[in-house]
């Protein structure tokens, strides 16, 4: 078997990407998998990946990444003002492993806010587990108030205990009806 692009010369393997034979010559460097030169400069993703042509400063507005580096095997990064895909970092993320201001993903770290599986944040988190300043789900932890099953902070609401001020803010922000009976 022939390198595709020196027809006369010998191929060392087939790349990774495209699956075609490549010669010394036309190996990309410092990959961990054999790949030709075309795919290394390419940055190609198996799956899908879509960039906005707005843009903020260096990230774009949208950018949606679902898929695999072919080269490093390891997943791509969605990176913008809206990032969305199996790994996202942003301002409103929506992902697997989600970071940023507003964060939706089974994990979520958020700033202002994170909803997930397991949910970190500085201020309103919901989640299976929630951590953060407002923390609502199955195993709450809150720095001011903490709601769900097993609720840990200063002012919290569980099966247990309902402290008066994690009443209020409830009655305030979510409506009197969501306060649980043994509060009222």
């Amino acid at each position: 078997m022939n390198c595709y692009v020196h027809n006369h010369t010998p191929a060392v393997g087939i790349c990774c990407v495209c699956q075609k034979a490549v010669c010394r010559e036309c190996v990309g460097r410092d990959t961990p998998r054999l790949a030709c030169k075309t795919c290394v400069e390419q940055s190609r993703v198996l799956g899908f990946e879509y960039r906005s042509a707005a843009a903020v400063g260096s990230l774009p507005f949208v950018h949606v990444c679902l898929g695999i580096d072919p080269i490093t095997m390891r997943p791509r990064v969605a990176k913008g003002i809206v990032a969305i895909g199996n790994i996202a970092v942003g301002v409103v993320t929506i992902a697997g492993l989600s970071l940023g201001v507003l964060s939706l993903g089974g994990v979520s770290i958020g700033v202002l806010f994170a909803l997930g599986g397991v949910a970190l944040g500085v201020g309103v988190s919901a989640g299976g587990i929630a951590v953060g300043s407002v923390a609502v789900g199955g195993v709450a932890i809150g720095f001011l108030h903490a709601i769900g099953g097993l609720a840990l902070g200063p002012s919290i609401i569980d099966g247990r205990r309902c402290d008066l001020d994690a009443a209020e803010f409830v009655r305030r922000w979510l409506g009197s009806e969501l306060v649980p009976r043994n509060c009222r």
